[in-house]
């Protein structure tokens, strides 16, 4: 009879998984000291705290990249984050890495991201330029250090809350040395989240008829379907982790080709998908949104402390960032529209 499951399963990872992997037991540990779970592993309880959290409900309707699509086929955050999670995972265990700490990671990735996507995180970031701006990794997590759980935070692991602190490449080099997680598990994720986004991208944008997929580049090389594509860079990835972790190299890498394909499909959604006009105009619509709010809120301070609907911190401009950024795209425009859009009046018939 196996009295505690908890230290069985770490056992396990010790036995099994390779000598780069993030053991459990070897956690660098949390924030506050608490008695570890009899079942779950930490970072298996990361991932389980993480998936309970009303922050990770709302990522369902916030947006990825098209605003307010008709349809139901076009990626949220959400679908986005699970996406990741799925990729990251299956790089993992080909590689005899942590699983769970991966997964952990890929879910909360995006935690702290705003309302419309980065249209959203850019007009936070020039309102908050005073106070060094604002990144949407950094506020994922300030979601689960403080922010979760009525301002008790997740108290989550040294390991998930660095992988998902320094998850995010923005438009800088794909490869870097530094400002990169310090364990395999969350560099994966930085590089599943670049496969994981490309490929839903294209496809939303072939689907949305912004793009024709003869014009994709590479597709002779990686495939025509999404699916092609991210086997592709998946596979490509994996095999070349494996090789440098095999010659005892604690990275993980794409072939220098394949650095180069992403490299040019990023550059040509840039050109011909995110920086489009018809997209942008939207964008710009967004930032008056978040804009507005930031003023009102600002100006009537008290409705976000009555609201309980966040935390209140000691500084009255991070609140309100806190506040717009944990909204939903939906809620967002209501809010919009009960502060600022006239109500239509009701006359009797006569």
């Amino acid at each position: 009879m196996i009295e505690n499951i908890r230290e069985h399963l770490e056992e396990i990872e010790k036995r099994e998984l390779s000598w780069a992997a993030a053991l459990s037991a070897n956690s660098k540990g949390r924030m506050r000291e608490e008695e570890p779970c009899s079942i779950r592993p930490a970072f298996q309880h990361d991932r389980d705290r993480i998936v309970h959290t009303k922050a990770f409900r709302r990522l369902g309707d916030k947006t990825q990249v098209f605003l307010s699509p008709k349809g139901s086929n076009y990626s949220n955050r959400l679908t986005h984050t699970l996406e990741v999670s799925q990729i990251g995972r299956t790089v993992a265990k080909a590689l005899l890495l942590n699983e769970s700490l991966t997964e952990a990671i890929g879910l909360g990735h995006d935690l702290g991201h705003t309302p419309f996507g980065h249209s959203g995180e850019r007009a936070l970031d020039r309102i908050l330029k005073s106070k060094n701006g604002f990144r949407h990794e950094q506020q994922s997590l300030r979601v689960v250090d403080f922010l979760a759980k009525n301002g008790e935070g997740l108290n989550l692991t040294y390991e998930v809350r660095n992988g998902i602190v320094l998850h995010s490449k923005g438009k800088g080099p794909l490869i870097k040395k530094t400002g990169i997680p310090e364990t395999l598990e969350g560099q994966i994720i930085r590089f599943a989240d670049i496969i994981a986004y490309l490929n839903h991208d294209i496809d939303d944008a072939v689907r949305g008829g912004f793009l024709d997929i003869k014009d994709v580049p590479h597709k002779d090389i990686i495939g025509e379907r999404g699916s092609q594509r991210i086997n592709a860079m998946t596979t490509d990835l994996i095999y070349n982790s494996f090789e440098a972790i095999s010659a005892k190299e604690k990275i993980i890498r794409f072939s220098d080709k394949m650095v180069g394909i992403i490299g040019d499909l990023r550059e040509f959604m840039f050109k011909n998908v995110y920086e489009l006009p018809a997209i942008r105009h939207e964008f710009d619509k967004a930032e008056l949104i978040i804009r507005a709010l930031f003023k009102h809120f600002s100006e009537n301070y008290e409705l976000i402390v009555n609201s309980k609907f966040i935390p209140v911190s000691d500084d009255q401009e991070t609140t309100i960032a806190d506040f717009i950024a944990s909204l939903t795209d939906s809620y967002a425009i209501h809010l919009y529209n009960t502060f600022f859009i006239p109500k239509t009046l009701k006359f009797p018939d006569i």
